[in-house]
């Protein structure tokens, strides 16, 4: 059964989640790939302020396809994470707790979400087109001349991810693998 959660999402929320739980987001997330993350952490480098706070947020690496008329984005399906994982330390630092993509992440992030308490959602790749049903709202608010990169500000329902790596640093893909090959030794 999913739990449902609303963000921004707080640190304390984000402890009590373990890899594995089935979560259901609800509330204000924000869209943000590898060329957005690197003008974020520059500004967070220089000192100046973020055009987002990213205090209790969580991040959807996506870049949406173009809204057809009458939708409110088109389909929005997950970005492969490592390419942030250069950026993400810098932002979990600033207080990001939560963060949706695909694939593995790497020490130095597994590290940071230990350290300040913060997740790696799973968003199923190949499912944007119904993904993208569970955004209510969508509004570009920084960095437009990045086009489908750009930082949109997202009213989510009930957007369905799986807690890939907890605030522990449990890693399903590790921990499912185990069990699975564990599984199969005892039929």
């Amino acid at each position: 059964m999913a739990m449902n959660i609303t963000v921004p999402m707080s640190r304390e929320v984000a402890r009590s989640l373990k890899a594995g739980d089935s979560v259901l987001l609800s509330g204000v997330i924000y869209t943000a790939r590898d060329a957005a993350h690197k003008r974020l952490c520059e500004l967070a480098e220089q000192g100046k302020p973020l055009p987002l706070d990213v205090t209790d947020g969580v991040i959807y690496f996506v870049g949406p396809t173009p809204a057809k008329p009458g939708e409110v984005i088109g389909s929005a399906g997950p970005t492969t994470a490592y390419r942030m994982d250069a950026y993400s330390p810098t932002l979990i630092g600033l207080g990001l707790t939560g963060m949706i993509g695909k694939g593995k992440r790497n020490e130095a992030v597994v590290s940071a979400m230990k350290e300040h308490g913060a997740v790696y959602f799973g968003a199923i790749g190949g499912c944007g087109a119904l993904l993208s049903r569970c955004i209510k709202k969508a509004e570009i608010i920084a960095y437009e001349d990045l086009g489908a990169e750009a930082i949109r500000r997202l009213e989510v329902e009930n957007f369905p991810v799986v807690v890939i790596i907890d605030a522990e640093g449990n890693n399903l893909y590790e921990t499912g693998m185990t069990n699975y090959l564990a599984s199969l030794e005892t039929e």
